[in-house]
């Protein structure tokens, strides 16, 4: 009797084998899973969406309010149009960039000097420490955002969770200046510890331009931002110490976190 025939092709898989391929299946069930959480972490634009539609809560209707500049306050202009049209009075705007896009969403922006005090100005930021002083200018409108910050009762601070650090200076800091005296504040900031590289081709709404200062750890901000301004020919410095956010939005994967100064 051929017993292979009268068992026919029927095969009884060793258990060493069965337990091997379990395992296997199991590690890779894993990998899947490790895959998808990282797969659905949040991009970076919609940490900086969700800072900026928490920072609504602070606008009251009828107000007139300060308008800052970059992708996170872009994010900020586009939802406080979608989601209280017509409800603030005007904004002021820190650049033409801002205006511009304010102005294709219908929200009316007048200036400064029209404006009086404002009650808020929301704004980006390129670091924060803890203490919410912060590093800002690296889209070059570091002065006018210095003013109307210095006009408003509140600043509120909205970015992804990225932008807090321990210790600012990993973000090259960017000082506004006079043109002809370039190389004179470029002596005088090199004096400081830091490597100040000019942002050529880059002209501010001021007409200035900029240096960024590369490689500095910023242990004292309110004291390199007071030694920065002493500097002859310098127009601003985008360190936000003497004037720091009162309120720091910071969107990340867990959702919203708010830190009050």
């Amino acid at each position: 009797m051929n017993t292979a025939g009268a068992l026919g092709n029927s095969y009884v898989m060793p258990a060493g084998l069965i337990d091997s391929i379990a395992m296997t299946f199991a590690s890779s069930l894993v990998k899947m899973r490790r895959f998808a959480d990282w797969y659905q972490l949040m991009h970076p634009e919609e940490k900086k969406k969700i800072a900026a539609l928490a920072a609504l809560e602070y606008v009251k209707p009828g107000s007139i309010i300060g308008i800052g500049t970059g992708s996170t306050v872009n994010h900020f202009i586009d939802l406080l149009a979608e989601k209280m049209p017509g409800e603030i009075e005007a904004a002021v705007s820190s650049s033409e960039a801002s205006t511009e896009r304010m102005q294709q969403q219908g929200i009316r922006v007048i200036e400064l000097n029209d404006a009086g005090r404002l009650s808020i100005y929301v704004d980006g930021a390129d670091e924060s420490n803890h203490q919410l002083h912060l590093i800002k200018g690296g889209g070059g409108a570091l002065t006018r955002e210095k003013i109307i910050a210095a006009a408003s009762d509140q600043f509120i601070c909205i970015a992804d969770e990225s932008k807090l650090v321990d210790t600012l200076g990993k973000f090259p800091l960017p000082v506004e200046v006079i043109p002809m005296a370039r190389n004179l504040v470029w002596q005088a900031l090199k004096g400081l510890g830091g490597n100040p590289v000019w942002r050529e081709e880059y002209v501010t709404d001021n007409g200035n331009i900029i240096l960024d200062i590369h490689g500095l750890r910023i242990e004292n901000a309110l004291e390199l931002e007071d030694q920065i301004n002493q500097i002859t020919g310098v127009v601003s410095v985008g360190l936000f110490a003497r004037r720091p956010a009162n309120v720091l939005i910071l969107g990340g994967d867990g959702g919203v976190q708010k830190i009050e100064g």
